[in-house]
């Protein structure tokens, strides 16, 4: 198999923090061309239920001009998470190194707002604790618009 360029894809969805409907595009590999299939190739900064490394249907749309996501195939069972400076007097890279000790990766949009990866193979429990205490302490506010099967944390009562 020859493999190609990256491509974009365009996802539309209903924003619920903004109320609104919303676009954006995210690079992919094509996996196989003719049957429609991509790999998303980086994170999502607003796009729900998708993650880096998804396996995703979409064909090109006329009225777009573009490939425009259909559906997701194969989950990778990577997460996204959605992060916010609330505390405008902090740091978001140090933040954002934090998250990077604990086996994260992400990618900043500006100085107050990143969208950071939770790899399938790392443990959420530790993250999930220190999105709590830093939002508990007005530091952060989180989202977590594409929690894994293998990510979502059952509370004890």
């Amino acid at each position: 198999m020859q493999e190609e360029e990256g491509v974009k894809i365009l996802f539309r969805f209903h924003s619920d923090i903004f109320d609104e409907e919303m676009v954006e595009t995210l690079w992919a590999t094509t996996i196989d061309k003719t049957n429609g299939l991509y790999k998303i190739d980086n994170i999502p900064f607003y796009a729900p239920l998708v993650a880096s490394a998804d396996i995703v249907f979409a064909e090109f749309d006329e009225m777009e001009q573009m490939l425009c996501y259909r559906r997701t195939v194969e989950y990778s069972g990577n997460s996204t998470i959605q992060v916010v400076l609330m505390d405008k007097s902090g740091d978001i890279n140090s933040i954002r190194k934090m998250f990077e000790e604990l086996g994260c990766i992400s990618e900043k949009m500006n100085k107050i707002y990143f969208s950071m990866e939770i790899p399938a193979f790392v443990d959420y429990q530790p993250i999930k604790e220190k999105l709590d205490q830093l939002e508990v302490h007005e530091i952060i506010g989180y989202a977590e618009p594409c929690l894994s099967e293998q990510h979502r944390i059952t509370e004890i009562e």
